[in-house]
Order: structure tokens, then C-alpha cells, then sequence
């Protein structure tokens, strides 16, 4: 009977001590998803690649963003949409990609497949305060020093579009790789006009703008997409989620950006 006993209680301590290394060896569950805290708020770092136009906009967006996700550290990066599409395909280590057309967003389906339209925005020509060449409308912009967009960038496509509606050829002095380079040869009277984003000449005492006739039919809308090779899809859609508010379209409607 003793022996019995002895016999059980080996195997008990056997069992004991399989269980035990059991537990040691099971991976320790994840306290918290990718790119999320504890709470599941998001948290981390995100590189955001945003169109040279959004500058103002998503400096306001991200501060108000991390105002409610402490958590969440936002890097944007501005240029023309055309450069920052080749930077992403190329692997540029990208969270959010937000596009000033469709067209380059398209270029980046397949790093970008969900894309959803967040504003709109139309052109207008910009002149030096004062306005010293006295330019009045498009078809000036043939007789004077004229600064454009390229064409492969957003607001490059939409100025071909416009001045050829209109049947003005201009001779453009440089064409830019983004709308803020543009806006500042204007500024800094380098140009005597340039066609830059009506959002661009907002709350700018060195500039002035001239609506053109026919720039409301022709009209860049704003896609942006968190990208497949985010570091941080968490953040990246949290952030995607927010521009997409009532929230963030508030801000880009202070910017002068239109509806999608």
C-alpha cells in the first residue's frame, strides 16, 4: 500500500513538472496590437508623404491628431506628388501616401490599393503684390515671365488642362517639380505670374490672386491610402481615418480645400 502511495505521488510530480515546462515553453501572449498601446490607442512613429499644396493643412491635421493620440508621432514629408510616388515605389519607407490627383495615386495602387478622395482643389494665377506686370487674365501669361508646374506633376496636368481649354500657349520660364516653388519665384518677383492651388495664396500678404475664367471646371481632387508596407498600419489608419473626419475636413476647409 505504501509503495502504492510512493507510485502516485512520482506521477504527480511528473505531471507537475511537464505542465510547468509546458507553460515555459508557450510564447508569452501580445500585450498589445502592432502600432497600438496597451488601451489600443495608436502609438509609434509614421512617415506621412503628402503633396507640397497639403503642407499647411496636415501641419494643422497632425498637431491635432497627436493632440488626441499622444501616443502617435507624425513625420511629414511635402513634395510634388509625381516625386513622392517614385520615392514609395522605389521602397521609400512611407506609412500614408496623400496624392494632390488621382492620377499618381493610380501610379501607386498596388503599394496604395484602398485609396478614398479627401478634398478638392482649382487653380488660380499668382502675381507679386501689386501685381506689377498688370496681368489680368490667362491669355497675359503668354507676354510675360510665367513660372509652371512640370506637366507629369499635379498642378502641372491641371495647367496644361486649363490654358489649353482656354487656347493660350505660354512659354513657361522654369516648370517646377512642385507648386510651392512656383508660388515662390512669384513671391520673390523671380515670375511675373505663376499658376499655383487657390489653398497656396491663402493668408499671403506677398502674393495676389486672380481667379481665371474656366478654373472651376477643372478640378484636382485628393486621394490619400495607408501604404501595404507600413511600418505602423495601425497609426497609418488611424491617421487616414482622421483627414477623413468631420475633424480633418473642418481643418482642410479653414485651408480653402474643397470637398471630394
Amino acid at each position: 500500500m505504501a509503495r502504492a502511495v510512493r507510485r502516485s505521488a512520482v506521477a504527480l510530480l511528473a505531471a507537475s513538472v511537464l505542465a510547468l515546462a509546458g507553460c515555459a515553453s508557450a510564447p508569452a501572449p501580445s500585450s498589445a496590437p502592432t502600432g497600438a498601446d496597451a488601451t489600443g490607442d495608436p502609438s509609434g512613429e509614421i512617415t506621412v508623404y503628402a503633396a507640397a499644396s497639403l503642407a499647411g493643412a496636415f501641419d494643422a491635421i497632425a498637431e491635432q491628431f497627436t493632440a488626441e493620440h499622444p501616443g502617435v508621432t507624425v513625420r511629414p514629408v511635402y513634395d510634388g506628388s509625381s516625386t513622392l510616388v517614385t520615392q514609395i515605389l522605389e521602397g521609400a519607407p512611407a506609412d500614408v501616401f496623400a496624392s494632390a490627383d488621382e492620377a499618381n495615386m493610380q501610379k501607386a495602387l498596388d503599394a496604395a490599393p484602398d485609396p478614398a478622395l479627401f478634398a478638392s482643389n482649382t487653380l488660380v494665377i499668382a502675381v507679386p503684390a501689386g501685381d506689377p506686370a498688370g496681368v489680368e487674365s490667362l491669355a497675359d501669361l503668354a507676354d510675360v515671365t510665367t513660372v509652371l508646374c512640370a506637366p507629369e506633376v499635379p498642378c502641372g496636368a491641371a495647367s496644361d488642362e486649363l490654358l489649353s481649354t482656354a487656347g493660350v500657349d505660354v512659354d513657361a520660364a522654369s516648370l517646377e517639380q512642385n507648386v510651392t516653388a512656383v508660388l515662390t519665384k512669384v513671391a520673390a518677383n523671380e515670375a511675373d505670374a505663376g499658376l499655383v492651388y487657390a489653398t497656396d495664396v491663402i493668408g499671403r500678404d506677398d502674393v495676389e490672386a486672380i481667379v481665371a475664367e474656366g478654373a472651376d471646371e477643372v478640378v484636382n481632387r485628393y486621394p490619400i491610402a495607408t501604404l501595404t508596407d507600413s511600418r505602423n498600419p495601425a497609426a497609418a489608419d488611424a491617421f487616414v481615418a482622421f483627414v477623413l473626419s468631420s475633424a480633418g475636413q473642418a481643418i482642410l476647409s479653414d485651408f480653402g480645400f474643397g470637398a471630394p
